[in-house]
């Protein structure tokens, strides 16, 4: 079975590392230029480094379509700069995942694939895609919805540690973001993690600073650029999520009910 996962940021890495343990051929794509956060636990930086690896997992960037059936023999997931998908007609996968996360649809169709399925809000089962999965913490989260769409995004961060909405570092201007700190620096409030045409980006909580955006990042005021984790676990910084996994968990199970491959 070869899947297309659309994006290629933590979650859509967390359906990545579910599926390819699970004996499933996969391919992702995103940007020219990504912008993940996590970036120690996101396969996008495969295009911006050649290649990177996640939980012994390793990905590398393909040049275009034809590099692709090489990358996937030699047990590699391929990832290619094409934000706009153009890959899934020449590839014709059993399966698309759209994972880009952009809280609404960005041109996925039921047309795409026999088996299209969306992650988080922007999707309805049944009218763009076969299956969304909930991405929401809480209850429902990886839940799989065969009819219907998932819980409108809030704006506001679930918990982790008791905290929600600070442990997100915002850029504090427009301009090129200029990272002062790296992923898994120990951080107290206050400290300074990066500027953006010398205004500072101030940590808000004490913690470990889990993710934070690449040095020369062009960034809007108010842009998501840093996350704090108050856990002050480092190996988290290097492992995918609980929720990566758990939305990862409920993509496979939509993938093999839709696709009915271990069904006798």
């Amino acid at each position: 079975m070869l899947v297309i996962i659309r994006g290629a940021g933590d979650i859509a890495t967390g359906i990545a590392l579910r599926l390819w343990r699970a004996g499933i051929r996969v391919v992702m794509t995103d940007t020219k230029r990504p912008t993940a956060i996590r970036r120690t636990v996101c396969f996008s930086q495969a295009i911006v480094q050649g290649e990177t690896t996640v939980e012994q997992v390793t990905a590398r960037r393909a040049e275009g379509t034809d590099g692709v059936p090489a990358l996937l023999e030699g047990h590699l997931i391929p990832v290619l700069a094409d934000p706009e998908g153009s890959c899934i007609p020449e590839l014709k996968p059993d399966a698309v995942i759209d994972a880009i996360l952009a809280k609404k649809n960005l041109g996925t169709s039921m047309a795409d694939a026999p088996v299209v399925i969306g992650v988080g809000p922007g999707f309805t089962a049944g009218l763009d895609c076969h299956a969304v999965v909930e991405t929401m913490r809480g209850h429902y989260l990886g839940r799989v919805i065969y009819k219907g769409s998932a819980i409108l995004n809030t704006g506001i961060p679930g918990l982790i540690g008791g905290f929600a909405g600070e442990r997100v570092l915002r850029a504090p201007a427009d301009g090129v973001f200029r990272q002062l700190l790296d992923i898994g620096a120990q951080v107290k409030m206050g400290d300074v993690a990066a500027t953006v045409n010398g205004s500072p980006m101030v940590c808000t909580l004490d913690g470990i600073l889990r993710g934070i955006l690449a040095d020369g990042t062009p960034v809007h005021r108010g842009m998501k650029a840093g996350d704090i984790d108050p856990r002050c676990e480092l190996k988290h910084c290097f492992c995918a999520s609980d929720k990566a996994l758990a939305v990862g968990g409920g993509v496979l199970e939509a993938l093999l009910n839709l696709t009915g491959v271990l069904r006798n």
